[in-house]
């Protein structure tokens, strides 16, 4: 007898169909899912099987967990699972492991790195490095600061680091770098990477922090063997090593790019110039060093500090080809001039390194490059991007990537506190800055953009208005290091009557300045010109995103003025 509703027998008949064709496509879905992830669960389950046997195997008096190391020849060289896995071993790795490991003490932390070397600071190779006395310093890597204070270019000794081979087994866990090794394929699903020499290794959290490679210029790149033996472009310890190796034995180097990098190489080389009768050319497209990022009047003054330091700068340079001429390189520009040099140096920019992007699914910005993360740097739920190599969402000024030491650092270790679990977004707006020597720098933040319209307010220079003086207070020569993450709590801007800012006359002294960058009449970047140790105040403008009357009094919030 039906329960149904009289008369309704066809309706019940057909709500019998549906239900029970529901009840089979859902245990369908439900065997088609267990059968996919059967394989991954037996995978998973011999894992720890293989692992609990290779420590029942162990002699009691050495065992690895309980003595605090590992017994030799007791493990692989390589674990096969890590909780935490860090691919690149550069700035954001290196700020990521040391989080990872403050918010939980017994994690357990390996980074894989292409690069030979322990993680290190990258802007010294640049910077401090070219000024030192110190005839071995292309083999301590140690440097005085322009503090007087001395350190090395990397972030801790070997001590600070647990042997990889050891890492499953100490005690109180560790960060383990494996050097020389490359992740070349990830997969996603079953949360496994694989090395170039086909080591496999499994994780529970990653972190892809694989930084970026030096772009070249295409005339280089259909130029021969001969040329590219003369090339060097420049990211890593070992290009320092060489480029200064190569300053000592050859006439003539050539630098092509205005950038930070190229400015600061163009500088250091300088200096070598009239001591050794190096001959340094600097070229490039711009119209003056820094073309890019500073207004026009401000890059023309910092070309000419350049040639004072003894660079022959070649501005509105296109380089059209380039090829060699007995024992001399020929670059063509396309204007038919014709530059000789021994060396060229391209320092044109940075390629994200997203490789990995193809095998592991992962999002690219067809605009910026680098992979595309949310506000809390994830791709996926158990991937974090950090670094160069992340394009993420900035809340003031849009979708970004940043290619800084700062961002890597804040980046780096934000990721590591949202893998343990922290949950935090993104707000931060890093900073960066370049030093044209000791007495000439600048740090910047936001959108600094020379095709923005800008203000510039200017004072008169003192005695502590340098890079050299500002790293003597601040007792760091990494100047992010004592910015962090710091932001003034208010910025009050009292209503002037100052005329409007004007822009400096030519041929004037720029001794120190705040130049504001803006868009819609809100700033969205700021230059510091010798204004050392304000950065807070900036990052506190610009999040407040207000319109301001007058650039003078917002200038006055700098103590620009103060003697």
């Amino acid at each position: 007898m039906s329960s149904g509703v009289p008369g309704k027998a066809g309706s019940n008949l057909l709500l019998y169909l549906i239900v029970g064709g529901t009840v089979t496509g859902t245990g369908a879905y439900v065997y088609k899912t267990l059968r996919e992830n059967k394989e991954r669960f037996t995978s998973r389950v011999t894992t720890i099987t293989t692992r609990s046997q290779e420590k029942e195997s162990s002699p009691p008096d050495t065992d690895a967990a309980a003595q605090g190391k590992a017994a030799p020849g007791a493990q692989p060289e390589v674990p096969s699972h890590v909780p935490f896995l860090l691919i690149g071993g550069g700035t954001a790795a290196f700020a990521a492991a040391r989080s990872i490991r403050a918010r939980d003490p017994g994690a357990r932390v390996l980074i894989v790195s292409e690069d030979p070397a322990l993680p290190y600071m990258r802007p010294p190779l640049s910077k401090e490095l070219w000024f030192s006395d110190d005839p071995n310093v292309t083999e301590t890597l140690r440097f005085r600061q322009w503090n007087g204070k001395e350190r090395s270019i990397y972030f801790q000794p070997p001590s600070f680091y647990v042997p990889v081979r050891d890492l499953p087994y100490v005690e109180n866990g560790g960060v383990a770098v494996l050097c020389g090794k490359k992740v070349v394929h990830m997969d996603v699903r079953g949360s496994t990477v694989k090395l170039s020499d086909g080591t496999q290794i499994s994780y529970d959290k990653c972190l892809i922090a694989t930084g970026g490679s030096p772009r070249n210029l295409p005339a280089i790149e259909r130029a021969g063997k001969d040329v590219q033996q003369r090339l060097t472009l420049f990211r890593k310890i070992e290009d320092y090593k060489k480029l200064e190796k190569i300053s000592r034995e050859v006439k003539s180097i050539t630098i092509i790019g205005g950038g930070f990098l190229g400015s600061e190489l163009a500088c250091a080389l300088g200096r070598r110039a009239r001591s050794r009768g190096l001959e340094v050319i600097q070229l490039f497209p711009e119209n003056g060093n820094m073309g890019k990022v500073l207004p026009e009047y401000l890059s023309n003054w910092t070309t000419e500090k350049v040639r004072r330091e003894g660079v022959n700068v070649m501005p509105n340079a296109v380089v059209k080809s380039v090829s060699v001429s007995g024992k001399r390189l020929v670059i063509k520009l396309k204007d038919g001039r014709k530059v000789e040099t021994d060396h060229i140096v391209a320092a044109v920019g940075l390629e994200p390194n997203v490789e990995l992007a193809k095998s592991a699914g992962l999002e690219v910005d067809s605009d910026f490059g680098g992979f595309r993360v949310n506000a809390e740097l994830q791709a996926r739920s158990n991937i974090w991007v950090a670094g160069d190599a992340a394009c993420f969402y900035d809340i003031k000024l849009g979708r970004r990537r940043v290619e800084h030491h700062d961002h890597a650092v804040v980046s780096g270790r934000l990721a590591g506190e949202n893998m343990t679990g922290a949950a935090k977004p993104y707000w931060h707006q890093s900073m960066f800055w370049s030093d044209l020597g000791p007495n000439v720098g600048y740090e910047a933040i936001g959108l600094v953009d020379s095709s923005l319209p800008t203000v510039g307010v200017f004072a008169k220079a003192t005695a502590k208005d340098t890079p050299k003086s500002a790293t003597e207070q601040s007792g760091t020569g990494i100047r992010s290091e004592s910015e962090t993450e710091a932001e003034a709590s208010e910025v009050h801007v009292p209503p002037g009557s100052s005329p409007a800012p004007q822009v400096p006359k030519q041929g004037e002294d720029y001794g120190k300045g705040v130049i504001f960058y803006l868009r819609d009449k809100v700033v969205v970047g700021i230059v510091l010109w010798n204004i050392f140790n304000r950065m807070p105040i900036a990052r506190k403008i610009i999040k407040d995103g207000e319109e301001h009357e007058d650039l003078n009094e917002v200038a006055k919030l700098f103590n620009i003025h103060e003697d």
